[in-house]
């Protein structure tokens, strides 16, 4: 499984069961992928964002700050996050330029949601940051929401470096889920810093 910790205005958009899992409308593998333990992939925080006028997901991994960024969303899509959720994340590692062993192990380890409401304000600041700088590079390139995909943006929020309270030196969200990830042996065959930021998504 893969805990979401949701705030509460994106929890009230989620049909949630009382065990904190969405309804499974559909098979896949994330949700096969399921033995009741925690993957090495657990630990986000999520958002629900309103950009011009369009209900839009922010998830933010806890400890290497990755951003997936879900747009223009409706009420089938909150129902399927699940699913979206897991397409996005494998699209934006792409989009930053994954190789296939990252992409292999990522898939690995996706799971089904399991959601509650515990904060981590150091990982709110992230979020809420990534916002921010989002928006104002919306409105700087007079570029629709609804018309970027949203793999895009996150591989885009991903290449710029996170400040985190108590950590000296900023991370970089692509280069920290690669080492996730791979083991030392597959870091060492792969490139081993991130790719600059790009001026645009």
């Amino acid at each position: 499984m893969i805990r979401l910790h949701c705030t509460k205005k994106l929890t009230a958009k989620l049909p949630l069961l009382e065990n904190g899992r969405l309804p499974n409308k559909r098979p896949s593998h994330h949700k096969a992928n399921d033995d009741g333990r925690e993957s090495p992939l657990s630990g986000w925080h999520a958002n629900l964002l309103m950009l011009q006028r369009r209900q839009c997901v922010l998830l933010v991994h806890d400890s290497t700050r990755f951003p997936v960024f879900l747009p223009a969303l409706k009420k089938a899509d909150f129902a399927a996050l699940d699913d979206r959720f897991a397409d996005a994340f494998i699209k934006t590692l792409f989009q930053t330029d994954a190789d296939h062993p990252l992409l292999q192990r990522a898939h690995a380890a996706l799971a089904p949601l399991v959601i509650d409401n515990a904060c981590n304000r150091s990982v709110q600041g992230t979020m809420n940051q990534m916002a921010q700088e989002l928006a104002y590079s919306l409105e700087y390139e007079g570029a629709q929401v609804a018309d970027v995909a949203g793999y895009r943006i996150g591989a885009w929020l991903a290449k710029r470096p996170s400040t985190v309270k108590g950590v000296k030196d900023c991370i970089w969200p692509v280069q920290s889920m690669r080492e996730l990830l791979l083991s030392p042996e597959e870091l060492a065959l792969g490139r081993t810093r991130p790719t600059p930021g790009a001026t645009r998504f």
